[in-house]
């Protein structure tokens, strides 16, 4: 029979007479030998896991947190099956062509995925803090520019009349206080348009041609955000969609920064944040704009008015209801990585004078804009290193939290932005989306006690990896390297809101090795790393160590996490608990 098979003609089949002779010699599943290497096997992968950044984490899970991860896991495999299906008929899977999977595209699963249990619960889920977020990007633009259209005074202007629709999609528009209203015939949307003519904003709302108010508004939101079809297009590339991405910043930057309009906007911001399980953040803003005091339509000449502003508003939300155990917020200046020498070393010095009067405010120093088209690190090494001895010489400390390897790049100067990261003492990695690359220096993160703050729907809408499925942050989580999930700038993006319920949910669903357990180790990993109060990078490396066995701000705040941690699982338990996980569970 073996020589029989051996030449039979491929392909074929074994006639049925035949078939129980060979069926006979085909070794069952539980033979020793099959046992033994299946015992193997697992073994072999329970090994691996040891190295996982989440492994103490899950270690330490209580046998609730336990319970609360099967939960997660048998919901999520059913809605795999339920939801993210491409044999359903249904309108999405129209739309697109009937590709539906676990972890596809955001931008086309982002309505879908807000009515699932699985969304319920991770929008409940306590996840600490917020390390790596744009200011400017943080407040849903529904809100924002109904904000802006109801401040009296508010004018647009232009260097040139937005009168076709060409214009109109890539003009340059600026928003301005005005003491005096200004009210023209000639529209901005004319041809008559004198350039740089203030027009009070209400008129030229109310006068836009496709639509008035509302289709103004349909405008101004295609004008700041990367569009649905504008996330999808990545054979346009990184340089196309950052393009976009920048200009974004300029128009909003004409908005927020007028007093009574940031106010409001930091409320809001606060609000949503603690509303969906964030009690801190560190954010970003680069200092490009002017910044106007409430009746003043002359900018301040410095940013210490903006800082007072912004210190208030923190301290009065603390006190309120709504604000009830939100720990606060400080700020990483960022600096532009495309600017000269003379510019880079003024918002140097801005920098430090802003953390002498607001010592509690500043927390540490970056630079930002898209690396690839930007001066590398190694680069800016004498500003870096003059900007260090400023802030010696004036008795302050002002750590790196540098954006590092937001890049496809392997070998280039963006990419090696990652070893002058390491060696300049940055205590975080903004992105390190090519970190996975290079061996020695996810060695080098892991022992110098550095946090990779990953933003995985940024990297997917700014086209470095196609879906949640394809982006690296699982092989720095087999490697042990400590991580933890931002949302970057997520009004822009496509969230559409401030918190981090978004990249949660696509981390959950997209990766099968992570599970409640591992969204618990990243939570927790947030407040391990943020920068909550000044120190010494001693004192830093150590509070990381110590973690809840500290005696300083961080391991307070991580054992106050720790528990709202378990009552989160004890809702799921009680939410989502079934007869059949109780058997599980008594097994």
């Amino acid at each position: 029979m073996q020589a029989r098979i051996k030449n039979m003609a491929w392909p074929s089949a074994i006639p049925d007479d035949e078939w129980e002779e060979v069926a006979a010699g085909i070794p069952s599943k539980s033979e020793p030998f099959i046992a033994k290497f299946v015992s193997g096997r697992e073994a072999l992968i329970r090994e691996e896991k040891k190295q996982r950044s989440d492994y103490a984490f899950r270690q330490s899970l209580s046998p609730l947190g336990k319970h609360a991860d099967r939960i997660v896991s048998r919901i999520r495999a059913h809605e795999a099956s339920t939801i993210w299906n491409s044999g359903l008929e249904d309108i999405l899977a129209q739309k697109i062509g009937g590709n539906i999977y676990p972890g596809m595209m955001f931008s086309l699963a982002k309505e879908r995925m807000e009515q699932t249990q699985l969304w319920k619960i991770i929008r409940k889920m306590p996840k600490g803090a917020l390390l790596h977020a744009h200011m400017d990007a943080m407040v849903d633009f529904d809100y924002l520019f109904g904000v802006l259209l109801k401040t009296k005074g508010m004018h647009i202007y232009s260097e040139k009349s937005l009168d076709t629709e060409e214009a109109r999609e890539g003009g340059p528009v600026k928003f301005r206080f005005q003491k005096v209203e200004r009210v023209e015939e000639k529209s901005i949307w004319s041809s008559e348009y004198v350039p740089d003519t203030p027009i009070l904003l209400t008129q030229a709302a109310d006068a836009f041609p496709n639509g008035g108010r509302a289709g103004f508004i349909a405008w101004l939101k295609s004008r700041t955000t990367i569009t649905n079809t504008e996330s999808i297009e990545h054979h346009h590339g990184v340089d196309a969609v950052w393009r976009k991405f920048s200009s974004c910043f300029s128009i909003l930057n004409n908005i927020i920064f007028y007093e009574p309009i940031f106010r409001l906007f930091m409320r809001k911001m606060m609000k949503q944040l603690i509303e969906d399980g964030v009690k801190w953040i560190d954010l970003r803003l680069a200092f490009t704009f002017r910044y106007y005091k409430e009746g003043h339509d002359v900018p301040e000449d410095t940013f210490h008015e903006m800082f007072r502003v912004f210190g208030e508003e923190i301290e009065n939300f603390k006190k309120t209801d709504e604000g009830k155990g939100f720990w606060g917020c400080r700020m990483i200046w960022t600096g532009l990585r495309i600017l000269d020498t003379r510019k880079m070393v003024e918002d140097m010095d801005a920098c430090i004078a802003i953390k002498i009067a607001y010592p509690h405010l500043i927390s540490g120093f970056d630079l930002v804009g898209q690396e690839d088209a930007g001066r590398p690190l190694k680069d800016v090494l004498p500003e870096l290193f003059w900007f260090k001895k400023q802030c010696a010489q004036e008795g302050v400390d002002i750590p790196f939290f540098f954006h590092a390897g937001e890049t496809l790049g392997d070998g280039s100067d963006t990419d090696e932005n990652l070893f002058d990261a390491v060696l300049l003492g940055t205590r975080r990695i903004g992105h390190g989306f090519s970190l996975y690359k290079h061996p020695l220096l996810v060695d080098m993160v892991k022992e110098k006690k550095i946090l990779v703050e990953s933003c995985p729907i940024s990297n997917e809408v700014l086209r470095l990896c196609a879906s949640i499925v394809s982006h690296p942050l699982p092989a720095l989580l087999a490697r042990g390297v400590p991580c933890s999930l931002c949302n970057d700038d997520p009004a822009i993006l496509g969230q559409d809101t401030a918190g981090m319920t978004h990249d949660f949910w696509q981390a959950l669903q997209g990766w099968e090795n992570l599970g409640l357990a591992g969204l618990g180790s990243l939570a927790e990993n947030s407040v391990r790393w943020a920068a909550f109060e000044d120190q010494s990078n001693a004192d830093w490396v150590q509070g990381i160590k110590d973690a809840t066995l500290g005696s300083g701000v961080r391991a307070q705040r991580m054992k106050e996490w720790s528990v709202e941690w378990e009552q989160f699982c004890l809702w799921i338990v009680s939410e989502f608990g079934t007869d059949a996980d109780e058997v599980d569970e008594q097994k």
